[in-house]
């Protein structure tokens, strides 16, 4: 390359000159351009090599996808607030030793970051421990809240299956002591209530406990040291088929082949209250003080999801670990069943869509007397919901709008942008959601088109016998009827025919 040659010679003008002792002044004028030229020519070199993309577990999210987001945050945010959550925020990232040790094994999939201004810095891992954080710090002991947020894992992305490393969490949770089930109950409702109100397809609730898993690992003979690690083997059964589990926990975790062999008699039951009342008749688990307690409570847990009428949803299943360390009590998860669509030939599979439980000792290991503060709360998986919804919306080609607009200002006439000016410029002073088109004498069937292609259903529109009539001719985008409105009733016409849209 001719840029590379001129560099070349650059550089061997300034050996000769260093080599022949030459003035100063001189040697540093040509190094100077010497390093110019350096500097150009690697700039081209990155010019040519820069790669657009978005990094690798992440995406950008067009109008299209952002209204469908939206829509789900819509519900979602209005179930949590039926229910009488608080709204709180914290920062995106955290002390790193306030995230070390909460999440088992899957503390490996934190990102860190560089040493900022003499901090270990951490991105969050999910919105749970932050809010154990803050409570802590608050000295907070009863508070009923919800976080929207993104949350960052150092993850291997399956992006078609809504896995990222950035992603949205929707938490809600009850904190402070209150009597057995009542909230874990109210959280398994919300659930219920959002996964309904989505219309994702059928699914399912698991509840278990870690009391019980903790108690069943003891009967079984796994040794203390080795609950949590068999712990995270058994959340694979979801993945994994039975045998693959037990290899791993034989193999890789030294369990011994006997007890692994007892733990596959549990893990493979499910059910409801009758599973829950053989369990609590069943001669070794009975005799377990951490597993009797759970059972207890679990059968409380049933009675009230009686009430509430939604047990058709749950099931009790001994296979349900979920792997992080902070849980003490009931854990779930809900997952999706087979997706039906008459358009897609594979059904669109994304597993949980949905989990929580009861994380007692959490905020005591942030406050510094080690004070409790009892909690139970529910995550919501939206970016795989956003997969089925963004799947589904594809398959039935059905046209998402990207905006609210209401109406779009239109003139039928030349030279009437002032009046155009105006008149939107009194629907958005009345709270009415307006556009018009940029242009000064926009052609009439250009500015209905507009409003096919972008899905307004109404049109203002504005000409010179209008003006003299103090009327403005609203047409509905969907029908082409065409009624004049008197300019002083036209917010209000706006606002009747948009509420039944």
């Amino acid at each position: 390359m001719a840029e590379e040659a001129a560099v070349r010679a650059q550089a061997e003008t300034v050996r000769r000159l260093k080599q022949d002792n030459a003035d100063p002044d001189e040697i540093a004028k040509e190094v100077t351009k010497l390093l110019e030229m350096k500097a150009q020519l690697g700039a081209d070199e990155g010019k040519q090599k820069f790669v657009l993309k978005t990094p690798k577990g992440t995406r950008d999210f067009g109008p299209k996808e952002m209204a469908i987001r939206e829509r789900a945050f819509k519900a979602i945010i209005s179930c949590f607030k039926r229910h009488g959550a608080e709204v709180i925020d914290t920062p995106v990232f955290e002390l790193k030793e306030t995230l070390t040790g909460k999440y088992g094994e899957d503390s490996k999939l934190i990102y860190d970051l560089k040493d900022q201004g003499g901090e270990l810095l951490s991105l969050r891992y999910d919105l749970t421990v932050p809010f154990a954080r803050y409570l802590a710090m608050n000295k907070i002991t009863n508070i009923k809240r919800y976080h929207i947020a993104k949350v960052y894992r150092r993850d291997n992305p399956a992006m078609t299956r809504g896995r990222y490393r950035e992603f949205y969490q929707c938490d809600f949770d009850i904190a402070g002591q209150f009597d057995p089930m009542i909230p874990d109950a109210e959280c398994l409702k919300i659930v219920h209530e959002i996964l309904s109100d989505l219309q994702l397809g059928d699914f399912v609730i698991k509840v278990n406990d870690r009391r019980i898993l903790d108690g069943m690992f003891a009967v079984c003979g796994v040794p203390d040291s080795k609950f949590r690690t068999i712990c995270s083997s058994v959340d694979k059964l979801d993945k994994m088929p039975w045998e693959e589990v037990r290899s791993e926990m034989v193999g890789e975790k030294g369990l011994s082949p006997e007890a692994a062999d007892r733990i596959g008699e549990y893990v493979q039951l499910h059910g409801g209250l009758d599973l829950i009342e053989r369990l609590l008749q069943d001669p070794k688990l009975s005799q377990n003080k951490l597993a009797k307690e759970g059972l207890g409570d679990m059968k409380l847990l049933f009675e009230y999801l009686t009430l509430f009428g939604i047990t058709g949803k749950v099931s009790f299943d001994l296979s349900l670990a979920r792997g992080l360390d902070y849980y003490t009590g009931v854990i779930f998860e809900a997952v999706l069943l087979q997706q039906e669509n008459e358009h897609v030939e594979e059904p669109v599979s994304v597993g949980s869509v949905a989990g929580g439980g009861r994380y007692d000792g959490l905020v005591g290991m942030f406050d510094p007397k080690g004070r409790k503060v009892p909690c139970v709360g529910v995550s919501i998986g939206i970016e795989r919901i956003f997969s089925i919804l963004e799947q589904r919306l594809e398959a039935s080609e059905e046209k998402v709008r990207t905006t609210e607009t209401q109406v779009l200002v239109a003139s039928a006439q030349k030279k009437l942008l002032e009046e155009r000016l105006k008149l939107i410029s009194e629907l958005w002073d009345a709270g009415i959601k307006a556009e018009m088109l940029y242009k000064k004498n926009p052609k009439l069937l250009n500015q209905l088109q507009y409003c096919e292609d972008t899905g307004i259903p109404l049109v203002a529109i504005v000409g010179e016998q209008e003006l003299k009539d103090g009327v403005v001719k609203l047409r509905i985008v969907a029908t082409r009827e065409e009624v004049s409105v008197p300019r002083e009733s036209l917010v209000e016409e706006i606002r009747i025919r948009t509420s039944q849209c």
